[in-house]
C-alpha cells in the first residue's frame, strides 16, 4: 500500500465516510492538534519512565487515537466508530487522585519546568490545553454536541499531564521552580 494517495494535493482531506474538507477546517485543526498531542505523549514514552507511568501514557495514546477517530466523524451517531467511554474520564481522575497522594501540596504556582522528561509534560499539558480550544472551536461552528465527552476528557487530560510532570520531577529529586512575582 502506498503512503502516498495524491487526493489531498488541492488542500482538502478526507473524513470518516464520505465528507472532505478544507486542511485548514476547524475540524482538521482539532484533529491535527490531537495528532500533535499523541506524538508528544510518545516522546514523553521513549525517555526512561517507571512502568507504572508508561502504562498511563500507552492508554492515553489509544484513547487519542479513538478521539481522532470521534473527531475525524462528523455524525458519530451514524457510525461504526464507538463514543468514549464514560469510565475513562473517571479513571484519569482516580490516576490523579492517587499520583497526588505521593506530591507536596501546591501552595504557589510552579513554572513548567524540571527534569526532562517532566519539562516535555508541560510542554505536551500546554499542547492539551490547545486541543481542547480547538475542540471547542468546532463544536462552536458545527454544534456537535456529540463531542462533550471529549472535550471533558481532554480538559482532564490537561489536569493528569500537570500532575503527571509534577511527579516526574518528584521521582526525579527535582525541586519545583516557584513562580516569583516581583
Amino acid at each position: 500500500m502506498k503512503i502516498y494517495t495524491k487526493t489531498g494535493d488541492a488542500g482538502q482531506t478526507g473524513l470518516v465516510g464520505t465528507d472532505r474538507v478544507a486542511k485548514n477546517s476547524p475540524r482538521i485543526e482539532a484533529i491535527g492538534t490531537i495528532d500533535e498531542l499523541n506524538s508528544h505523549i510518545g516522546l514523553l514514552r521513549s525517555y526512561p519512565i517507571d512502568d507504572d507511568l508508561d502504562e498511563i501514557l500507552f492508554q492515553i495514546q489509544n484513547d487519542l487515537f479513538q478521539i481522532g477517530a470521534i473527531t475525524a466523524t462528523p455524525r458519530i451517531s451514524e457510525s461504526k466508530i464507538e463514543s468514549l467511554p464514560d469510565q475513562r474520564i473517571a479513571q484519569l481522575e482516580n490516576i490523579i487522585d492517587r499520583l497526588q497522594q505521593s506530591l507536596l501540596p501546591l501552595e504557589n504556582f510552579i513554572l513548567p519546568d524540571g527534569t526532562p522528561v517532566a519539562a516535555a509534560t508541560h510542554l505536551a499539558r500546554s499542547v492539551c490545553r490547545r486541543s481542547e480550544r480547538r475542540l471547542l472551536s468546532l463544536i462552536d461552528e458545527t454544534g456537535n454536541g456529540e463531542l462533550g465527552q471529549v472535550l471533558i476528557y481532554l480538559n482532564r487530560l490537561s489536569d493528569l499531564l500537570f500532575v503527571l510532570a509534577r511527579t516526574f520531577n518528584a521521582r526525579g529529586k527535582y525541586t519545583e521552580s516557584i513562580w516569583r512575582n516581583d
